[in-house]
Parts: structure tokens; sequence; C-alpha cells
């Protein structure tokens, strides 16, 4: 292996690399870092996950200087989001220990701040095609003086339909320039591309070492699946022996939504990265997989690219990619850095045709993906599963103690004596009708005891009507000596007295 400071990078930048615990060059970074230091355009070629970040960051970085002047010098232009948050942290790692200063410009966050970073001078933007352009055609960024420019991973934003906003970007930039593109598969328009923009660019491609070993390093899965058994499937992987962090793609944003919701429930700790959820909430849920507060992310394939993380143990494809690209660029998250990694896709009925035309792109030798349930002997054997495991993770249920509530006076007092605290008051039913009110407690208030002794009796809260040998009283219709009624007051008993507790409904006030 070749250390960054063999290539002749800058002592100030190995040493920000060795205190992350980077000192060796992967292979696409031995080839380009030589090439770009000196200004040489770069066509850099290589699947996910071998390191072109710094491979072209490195030269970037280096080419302006311990101390650049305020001003953006350098454009790195990205697909995602996410991408753009994972490119700009490497950069920043980079420049750690330079005044140079980066700058992420992306959608979905206020404008405010990264504007604020650009009128504070920095040198090194980072950003979607979107954004940029709006910003530019507003004057708050200036990329005249912008001599490094970066396309990564151009054939996503082929994909993605943005050549049109990328020829824009390259019309605003100087025409005397240094240029890098780096791309992990190189369509026909790509490379009409790179004709137009750069000048005698060299084409570097991080072959047979690379390729090998990422396919030595990932175990490739094939299953048929009923769709309606695959969260069982998957939960009982997601407690295989050694499953560390752990990808899961899925098609479409509900489907995502859906899954991370069922696997909650099940007692895993997911989270999600799709199209639906805000900008922040996106990297939060970033931010926890990373940090590993969140052991498993599922994703739709725009995410894909900005889940940079060293220690993914499994990817599952929830539903198969479109094609060998989008698998391949799936599968990358795992596998990576030299380490081993799982790949597990499931392949419903319908779409064995796609399944048949990967299989003959990428040369897997597996026509026929073998049909599988969560009760498979197989699905155990191969991914190392526990026997027994079932799709939910069982935790002990927690105990409630249970109050017992006091039948009698001595039952209470006994109480007070165990436990040293009064019993709870016994709620008290409302009858239908002339009802009593339900309540735990009650008001003995001012204005009802003031109503008791001005009538001499406690009256029924509601007028309650009762009954008496064959007569019928208004409990609250008392009467004063001149025979008018008094008005009627609503009033709350104490102690619990019922509002026929006096003979006949109640006496007359004077009589």
């Amino acid at each position: 292996m070749t250390t960054f400071a063999e290539l002749g990078v800058d002592q100030d930048i190995v040493d920000a690399l060795s205190a992350k615990g980077i000192v060796d060059a992967f292979p696409i970074q031995e080839q380009t870092i030589p090439l770009g230091l000196p200004g040489q355009d770069i066509i850099g070629q290589a699947k996910t996950g071998t390191g072109k970040t710094f491979g072209f960051g490195i030269p970037v970085v280096q080419r302006l200087g311990a101390d650049p002047a305020p001003g953006v010098k350098a454009l790195i232009v990205v697909p995602t989001r996410e991408l753009c948050v994972q490119v700009y942290e490497d950069m920043d790692m980079l420049t750690s220990n330079r005044s140079t200063s980066v700058v992420a410009i992306y959608g979905g966050k206020a404008y405010e701040g990264q504007i604020d970073q650009l009128k504070a001078g920095a040198q090194i933007v980072v950003g979607t095609p979107g954004r940029l352009i709006d910003l530019n055609n507003q004057r708050l960024l200036d990329l005249s003086n912008a001599t490094e420019v970066v396309l990564d991973e151009a054939d996503k934003m082929l994909d993605l339909g943005f050549l049109p906003d990328i020829e824009k970007i390259f019309s605003k930039v100087p025409a005397i320039r240094h240029t890098q593109l780096f791309s992990a598969t190189m369509p026909g328009p790509i490379v009409a591309l790179a004709r137009r923009f750069m000048s005698n660019p060299i084409h570097i491609r991080a072959t047979d070492p690379d390729e090998g070993l990422t396919q030595a390093n990932i175990k490739h899965l094939v299953y048929r699946a009923h769709s309606l058994d695959k969260d069982e499937i998957i939960a009982r992987i997601l407690q295989a022996e050694g499953r560390g962090k752990s990808v899961i793609f899925t098609r479409t944003k509900r489907a995502a939504q859906k899954l991370v919701d069922e696997l909650n429930d099940r007692g895993f700790n997911a989270g999600a990265v799709h199209g639906d959820m805000s900008q922040e909430s996106r990297e939060r849920s970033m931010a926890g997989f990373k940090a590993g507060k969140k052991d498993v992310l599922i994703a739709t394939d725009v995410a894909a690219r900005g889940i940079d993380v060293d220690d993914v143990t499994h990817v599952i494809n929830h539903t198969i990619p479109d094609d060998e690209k989008t698998y391949l660029h799936r599968a990358g998250r795992t596998g990576r850095a030299g380490k081993t990694g799982i790949a597990v896709t499931f392949v419903d009925w319908e779409d064995l045709h796609k399944w048949a035309l990967i299989n003959r792109a990428l040369e897997f030798g597996q026509p026929e993906p073998v049909e599988t349930y969560s009760s498979s002997p197989h699905l155990f054997s191969d991914l190392d599963i526990p026997a027994g495991t079932k799709g939910r993770i069982v935790t002990a249920p927690k105990t409630q103690a249970v109050r017992v509530q006091p039948e009698s006076a001595a039952d209470a007092a006994a109480e007070v004596e165990t436990n040293g605290q009064a019993p709870r008051s016994r709620r008290r039913r409302r009858r239908s009708g002339s009802t009593e009110r339900v309540g735990s407690t009650f008001q003995t208030g001012e204005a009802g005891a003031a109503g008791s002794q001005e009538h001499g009796a406690p009256g029924s809260a509601d007028g309650d009507r009762s009954t008496d040998g064959g007569g019928t009283h208004d409990g609250g219709g008392k009467e004063h000596h001149d025979g008018k009624p008094a008005p009627r007051r609503r009033r709350r008993r104490r102690g619990g007295s019922g509002g026929g507790s006096t003979p006949a409904g109640g006496a007359a006030v004077g009589a």
C-alpha cells in the first residue's frame, strides 16, 4: 500500500487524514492524486465506496494553497443532497489544518446560512445543480474565479436529467481551469460531456484490483419472496449473527415509511431517508445512523449515494433495482473500505425478467432466484440466523402494580398503616335520568356551604326529582314565607348525601 505522504500530499493534509485513522491510499487515489496535483484533467472511473472523494478532493485543497484569498476558487458539483453533505464533510476534514473554508449549497435548507458563508469568503463550494444555478442567478454566488471544477457521480446526474444544468454551470466558470470528472459508469452522453468541457483528459479506471476486491468482499443472495412475507423475512435477517448497521432499499417513498414504522413496531431501531421527509429530518436520520444511534436505515435510491458509512454489514433490496447500475450502487453501501458485506435481494414474481437482465449483465450465474419464505431453512443457514428466531424482538413485559381499593374504613386504616398513604377516593357513579355526578373529587366550596345554611338542608346539585310515599317533590324547589318559589340553586353535596335525604324531599324554609 502507498501512503498519502509518498504521493506528494502536503503534511498538514496528511496529518488531517491520519487523525481520522486514514494513512494508506486506495487504488483510485494512488492513480489520480499524482496527476491531479499538477493540474491534469482527469476522468476517474471506479465503483462507489472506493475513495473517489479524496481522489479529487486532495488535489483541489492542495492546489488552492495553504491560505487562499476569500472568494469561491473551487466548485464541486454533486447530484444529490445526501452526497453533498457527505462530500462537504470530507472536504471540511481535509482543510481542518488550513484557513480554507468549505460551504455546502443544496436545496431543502434555508438560503440565509449558505449565503452568509459565501459572503464570509468561502473558497470551496460543494453543491447540487439547482441551488447553485439559483444563487448564481441572484448574483449571490460568483463562479467567475472557480478554476478548480469537479463533477462527482456524473452518471447519476445524467439519470436525474441534470446535464442541461451542468452545461449552464460550465458557462459560468473560467474557460481555463482544472477539471475532474468522476463516475462509476461512462455512458455516451457523459463521454460527450467530457470531450466538450475538458482539456485532454486522462481516463483512469481502477480496474481489476478494485473490481475484484469489491465483488469478493460482498456475498450476494437472491430470493424469490412473497410481498406479504418480506417484512417477516427482513426482521429475521436483522437478528443474524454479526449483523451490524444495515441499509434497506425500497422503490417508493411510501414503502420506505411503511417499512420503518413496521420495523420500529417490531422492536428494531430504524430510521428512514426518502423524499417525503424534510431535509432536516433526512439529515437527522443519516446522522443518527452514522453515529450508531440507529442501526437500520430504510432509503430510496435518491438517497443512496449519500450513505458513506464504512461499517454497513448488510444491504437488503426490499424491491429489485431497475438495472444493474442501480444494483451496484445499492450493494456498494456494504463491503466498503475492504470490509466484508452481504447483499440480499428480494425478487417478486412479476420482476423475474428484471433479475434475468441484472444477472446476465453482472454475470452472477444465478438465473433462477431461490423461492424463500420466512420459515425456509436455507434462509437461516445462508445468513447465520439463530434457530427459532421470530420476526419480533421480544422484551420482558413491564410489571404494573395494581392498587386494590379498600372496601371499608377498617381496610383503609390497614392500608394507611401498611403503606403510609391514604387510599384514593372511590369514583361515584352517575344515575341515569335524575343522575348523580361522576367524579373522584367533589367541590365543597363556600357557595355550596352557604346554600346549605340558607335553606337548612342540602339540595340536589342537578335539582334531582325524588319520590317518597306516592308524592312528588322537587328537591331544589323550596318556598319562602310569602309562598313565592325561591330561585333554584345548584349546590354540591357534602359527605356524599343524596338530594332526597330529608323526608318528603326536604323541609320548607321557616316551617
